[in-house]
């Protein structure tokens, strides 16, 4: 459990030097529906995801740390969905639905499952979708490989996760 404190207070102090007088919320729960709720209750209330982890923290809950928008911004500015999944497969048709709609990549996590957390910002509202590929391997050598030929595709690398197998998660702006 200290270890896990320890790693809160570093993500909040690291994030303080952007800001001079920051306010967090930390959320926390083992629920991925509940999580997704709090977060959403939170950007209503202006704040916006920071940081999150999941799997190895107390009895096995998701942390999840939002930040206060400054004064004068959109409360409501932002709008998540958290996706969870064992499978890969799924999690990049859900993943590219969900950009689809407007969300991009924010964070990740593994906890038996792969989750992600997907942002929307309402003032970018026009802007074109981005396209998203989950590379996924239990060899390291594949996944250079595969980094690399998505690279060539124009995609970029956004997060490295291992659940099983070494994921990545690349993504392409829509030009």
């Amino acid at each position: 459990m200290t270890k896990y404190i320890a790693a809160v207070v570093v993500l909040l102090t690291s994030c303080a030097v952007a800001q001079s007088t920051p306010q967090y919320k930390l959320l926390a729960t083992s629920r991925t529906s509940t999580m997704e709720k709090e977060i959403n209750e939170a950007a209503r209330e202006g704040y916006r995801f920071a940081g999150t982890m999941g799997g190895d923290t107390h009895e096995g809950e998701i942390i999840t740390i939002m930040r206060k928008l400054p004064d004068g911004d959109d409360r409501d500015r932002f709008q998540y969905k958290l996706l969870a999944t064992e499978r890969t497969g799924t999690m990049q048709r859900e993943m590219q639905e969900v950009a689809d709609a407007g969300y991009e990549y924010a964070g990740q996590m593994a906890r038996g499952e792969v989750m992600l957390i997907m942002e929307r910002d309402k003032t970018e509202a026009t802007r074109s979708h981005s396209q998203y590929r989950l590379l996924a391997t239990s060899r390291t050598g594949t996944m250079e490989k595969e980094l690399n030929q998505a690279a060539a595709d124009g995609f970029e690398f956004m997060g490295l996760l291992k659940r099983g197998e070494v994921m990545a998660i690349m993504r392409r702006r829509a030009q």
